[in-house]
């Protein structure tokens, strides 16, 4: 029987990617939803540093670096997609990393398996080998009906953005660890803040983007 917790992880899952298919089409609507979790994300990153550390010079470095890398990060998106073919090669690698996560959860459920680390105890081997397997797949249907022939320089881009992907996972989990707190939020059922859906994506798109450049 599917727990309470999985029924709204699954329902919010749903609710992400309706908006998600529905701002392909209106790229304006992309962008409004860039800006809120860009700012959600940022807010949350302050209460993991104000948790992390006494000192207040950490904690300004911590809460600095990390705004200026988010917000680095949703300055670039929005200039790509002003650019047709970046913003075919963004959502690719975006969808890629969605797929990643999902891989990691699926697998790691169904055929559990020895933990990687103490950092994150639901991260196995199974859900890493799941999130690469179902990044390639997916990644490569869609590198193939939108971006050119197959090449298998695909599979390699996929392996490292979803290597991104967890190892972005793995920081921010590490972090709120340390900051002995389970999510950075609660803004959405069953998943927790924002920063708790987008840190894998935060380090696997940059990945898998700058890969592009020695790939291809």
């Amino acid at each position: 029987m599917i727990s309470k917790n999985i029924r709204l992880r699954l329902y919010t899952s749903l609710i992400l990617l309706s908006l998600f298919l529905i701002s392909i089409k209106f790229s304006f609507l992309f962008i409004y939803i860039l800006i809120i979790f860009g700012v959600l994300s940022a807010i949350e990153s302050l209460s993991i540093s104000e948790k992390l550390f006494n000192k207040k010079s950490y904690k300004f470095l911590l809460s600095l670096f990390l705004i200026l890398y988010i917000f680095s990060f949703c300055y670039f998106f929005f200039i790509f997609l002003n650019f047709f073919q970046l913003k075919i090669i963004l959502y690719c690698l975006l969808i890629g990393c969605v797929a990643s996560d999902i891989g990691g959860f699926i697998f790691g459920k169904l055929l559990k398996g020895p933990k990687i680390t103490k950092i994150s105890p639901n991260k196995t081997y199974t859900g890493a080998i799941g999130s690469i397997l179902l990044t390639a797949l997916v990644i490569s249907i869609f590198f193939t009906l939108y971006i050119g022939p197959f090449n298998y320089n695909v599979i390699i881009l996929s392996i490292i953005t979803s290597l991104g992907c967890q190892i972005g996972d793995l920081f921010f989990s590490y972090l709120k660890r340390k900051a002995k707190i389970k999510d950075t939020g609660n803004i959405l059922p069953g998943h927790g803040g924002i920063l708790d859906r987008v840190d894998g994506i935060l380090l696997g798109m940059p990945s898998g983007f700058v890969s592009l450049g020695f790939l291809f």
